[in-house]
């Protein structure tokens, strides 16, 4: 299988490029026409004024159906439809190159969504080992109170492969650019093996591959371009980009939408109309230059890191010495063609957890650039410490077999001075 090409949706985008279509969006949606708005305005409403009750019925049936494609769109409640996130979800379309985009408050909101929404009790769930903490302990505590059940495997050795074949799995999931061991997925072998298994099953027992690319984001890979059922963004982290708004995404085939706005409607996992607009107007469109900052700062910093006596190995997909550097060369592409190995670093000093330690505490109280905290993705620079942190929720004795030394730092980078970052780095090290 090869990527296609990105695709334009519409006749005034069409043959225009990726970048151009991140600033100028698509401006008229079903809902509500901004063309006639430089910037969309920020809707304050919860309810909407229905002029009739067969208007009242109609909008009720048509949400989240066929039925609403290439109509009017009728609002009636913030938890159903907006018109800021619907303008959000059409440029996430664009994007990602999906069919159909679901906003959620949050990055686990558009996760929980997506997996409740495509499983039922008895179905099991085949996931990489190395996942987000809060992604395990919804895999881990919470599912099996349903009765869905969890396997976690080596996606990147290929042990999916014979536990796909038990008719219980439903659902494949991994993360396309790892959080934070940085393994990467082999979307089309893993494809292919899918696509193989889902030959001899019913439509109904197929099974769906979700994978989480907030790492990459759309602007360095886009996996729906390879087969992958169902993507899902923390909107929080690159795509807003800022660090002011929380929200999360599903990029999807039209056939996913529904049940992901149902979803979304019970459990009630809504994005703000603000937080739609922020990511609209601020994120999105800034996103490409942001990502080649951050990228450029990561790839000086990786060299730099990796050089350094005191550090035992580095994990950068731009650095030759990852274990999966072709694959990173072949995968993690620009809509422009170029290589995109993300802005996500992930290092271990050499030594005990307690260097690891005088080592963070040192940045954090002594650093001008980077600061000791959680998210990633944003425009400056933050350290933080995963088995500690971001990744708790992973009982300790079982972090070795998630892939995640627990003295490995993870670095998100921002778009500072790439000098400044690197003084910082190099005044904790001499502290040691």
């Amino acid at each position: 299988m090869t990527a296609k090409k990105h695709v334009a949706k519409s006749g005034k985008q069409k043959n225009r490029s990726a970048r151009s279509q991140m600033v100028h969006g698509q401006p008229i949606t079903a809902a509500w026409n901004f063309s006639r708005h430089l910037i969309p305005p920020i809707t304050s409403n919860t309810t909407y004024r229905l002029d009739s009750l067969d208007r009242g019925a109609r909008g009720f049936m048509q949400f989240g159906s066929d039925e609403s494609k290439n109509k009017e769109q009728i609002l009636i409640y913030d938890r159903l439809d907006e018109p800021n996130t619907l303008l959000l979800e059409e440029q996430l379309s664009l994007l990602e190159g999906s069919e159909a985009a679901v906003t959620f408050g949050s990055g686990m909101g558009a996760i929980s969504a997506t997996l409740l929404s495509v499983l039922k009790s008895g179905q099991k769930i085949v996931a990489h080992r190395n996942l987000y903490g809060c992604t395990y302990s919804l895999l881990t505590d919470w599912l099996p109170r349903f009765g869905i059940e969890s396997n976690f495997i080596d996606v990147t050795c290929k042990e999916h492969r014979q536990l796909l074949n038990d008719k219980t799995v439903r659902v494949l999931y991994f993360e396309c650019v790892s959080n934070p061991s940085l393994d990467l997925a082999d979307l089309p072998a893993i494809m292919k093996d899918v696509q193989r298994i889902n030959k001899s099953r019913s439509e109904s027992d197929r099974i769906i591959v979700v994978v989480d690319n907030t790492f990459a984001t759309p602007w360095a890979l886009r996996p729906l371009e390879w087969g992958i059922d169902i993507v899902v963004h923390s909107l929080t982290k690159n795509i807003g980009g800022f660090g002011v708004e929380m929200g999360g995404a599903a990029m999807c085939a039209k056939k996913f939408e529904r049940s992901l706005k149902l979803a979304r409607k019970d459990f009630g996992a809504i994005l703000n109309p603000k937080s739609a607009w922020h990511v609209t107007v601020h994120g999105i469109p800034t996103l490409a230059v942001r990502f080649e900052r951050q990228q450029k700062n990561a790839m000086a910093v990786a060299r730099f890191l990796e050089r350094h006596p005191k550090v035992e190995r580095v994990l950068y997909p731009g650095l030759r010495s990852h274990p999966q550097y072709a694959l990173a060369r072949k995968m993690l592409r620009t809509p422009e063609g170029e290589f995109a190995p993300g802005t996500m670093i992930s290092f271990v000093l050499k030594g005990d957890m307690g260097r690891c330690r005088k080592f963070v505490d040192h940045v954090a109280k002594n650093s001008y650039s980077i600061t000791l905290a959680v998210s990633l993705g944003l425009t400056k620079t933050l350290i933080e410490v995963p088995g500690y942190m971001t990744h708790s929720a992973i009982p300790k004795d079982k972090l070795a077999g998630s892939g995640i030394d627990p003295r490995m730092i993870r670095l998100s980078l921002g778009i500072e001075d790439e000098r400044d970052l690197i003084a910082d780095l190099d005044a904790a090290f001499r502290s040691l």
